[in-house]
């Protein structure tokens, strides 16, 4: 292109570009004709100025058309796919990924890593021994017509243009724009082509939009875009005031998804993986209503079918698959496994456990990463032993600490001295309701 600078400078006042100019602007900084300084000034202009509905469209088909993208002819299974905004013990994907391929679906499931207190589905798969997260576009394809499903990191080939935004919008100070964070998202989902699309948009202090009425907006906007993409799409709005399950840490999660395959796992990843899954099944034709499809996620659990997709998942991506029965066996373990307690006089109700602080813990354990090139120790970790409206006795353990020494599980137990807070009145548990967008 021949400047950027009009387009800059016409977002700086507010206007819309058309979307020509959005794809030449796009185009021009992947092929590193508009350099980086333009291009964040853009972003800024669009982060103070926003965006209306069809710039976003048109911004994200253009992210899309930067790269490759799959498809799927030929295939006898609809096409579905999931994205979570992020939050703390979010494992979701390892339980409904293999669920939905044992329903009939075809589901290219592409995540990735954990930064700051949030984890990131790729590091707890990479906990099981084996597993192999980066594929080849056509090794993918191949395993997805085989046996249905893949979990992938994003393949380099796919959105160029987003990854190289996101990278300055990461030290522009311009990640929070609504209609940059929708056009990042739904540009990876379009170009891994499915046609069902269902959107876990969290929200409370473990997620990137810290209320109800941030996560609405965002949600509205993805949806809209999914709409305009020609794709069925739905947002799901889940709280993330606590963690999600009992485990947060790598391979901990994994151990934590592998029983909720099983039936043992805890209750709200189990109603969150039915809530997303209902969705699914009934977008794709696979179930005639959100009942039906519950039923059939239940029953496939219940019949073993879920596990036994996990286990060809893990093989067929060069893991161990015995994880899946024996994970206590093969998944790494920490050495030292500390309770956390307070003191109290008396019984009290947990009032909070704080799922960003929590997160922090895990982080000071090393379950996470600070920065994108620290590395992750895949077995520590925090499991909750106490929730949000239970009742707990002096010295009782509200968590257990997963970490590779003393001094590590000091630091943990600092945070969660934060994180948690009692209560001498009894509370309600924190069952916050889903809301559906879509």
């Amino acid at each position: 292109m021949t400047s950027a600078v009009p387009l800059i400078e016409r977002k700086k006042r507010g206007e819309a570009l058309s979307a020509g100019e959005l794809r030449a602007l796009l185009n021009g900084f992947v092929a590193k004709e508009v350099p980086d300084y333009q291009m964040a000034a853009w972003l800024m202009a669009v982060s103070l100025r926003g965006m209306t509905d069809d710039e976003t469209l048109a911004l994200t088909q253009a992210m899309v058309e930067s790269g490759a993208t799959l498809d799927w002819p030929g295939l006898d299974r609809p096409t579905v796919d999931k994205h979570s905004t992020g939050g703390v013990g979010d494992k979701t994907s390892i339980v409904l990924v293999p669920l939905m391929a044992a329903a009939g679906a075809a589901f290219v499931k592409m995540s990735g890593r954990g930064l700051g207190h949030t984890g990131g589905t790729l590091d707890k798969l990479e906990s099981i021994p084996g597993f192999v997260c980066e594929l080849p576009l056509e090794e993918m394809r191949a395993q997805v017509r085989r046996i249905g499903c893949a979990l992938v990191g994003q393949s380099p080939e796919l959105v160029p243009a987003d990854k190289m935004t996101y990278a300055l919008r990461d030290v522009t100070g311009t990640v929070d724009s609504v209609p940059l964070i929708a056009a990042s998202i739904m540009s990876k989902k379009l170009a891994a082509g499915a046609r069902s699309i269902v959107l876990d948009v969290k929200w409370g202090s473990g997620a990137f939009m810290q209320t109800l009425e941030q996560a609405r907006e965002l949600a509205s906007v993805l949806v809209r875009i999914g709409a305009g993409a020609g794709r069925g799409t739905r947002a799901v709005l889940s709280g993330m005031r606590q963690p999600l399950g009992g485990a947060v840490g790598n391979a901990l999660e994994v151990r934590e998804a592998i029983d909720t395959l099983t039936g043992a796992g805890p209750a709200d990843l189990w109603a969150l993986t039915l809530e997303l899954g209902s969705h699914l099944l009934e977008m794709s034709g696979l179930a005639p209503d959100a009942a039906e499809g519950r039923a059939t996620l239940v029953r496939l659990r219940d019949e073993g079918a879920g596990a036994r997709m996990l286990e060809r998942l893990i093989e067929a991506q060069h893991g161990d698959p015995r994880v899946v029965v024996r994970s206590p066996d093969l998944l790494p373990a920490a050495p030292v496994v500390r309770p956390f307690s307070v003191d109290a006089d008396g019984a009290r109700w947990v009032a909070a456990a704080d799922a960003r602080g929590i997160g922090e813990a895990a982080l000071a354990l090393g379950a996470g990463r600070r920065t994108k090139t620290d590395a992750v120790d895949p077995a520590v970790g925090v499991v909750l032993r106490a929730r949000i409206g239970d009742r707990v006795e002096p010295g009782q353990p509200l968590a257990d600490v997963h970490a590779r020494g003393d001094d590590a599980a000091e630091q943990a137990f600092a945070a969660l001295r934060t994180a948690f807070r009692l209560s001498p009145d009894p509370l309600p548990p924190a069952g916050d309701p889903y809301e559906t967008v879509g």
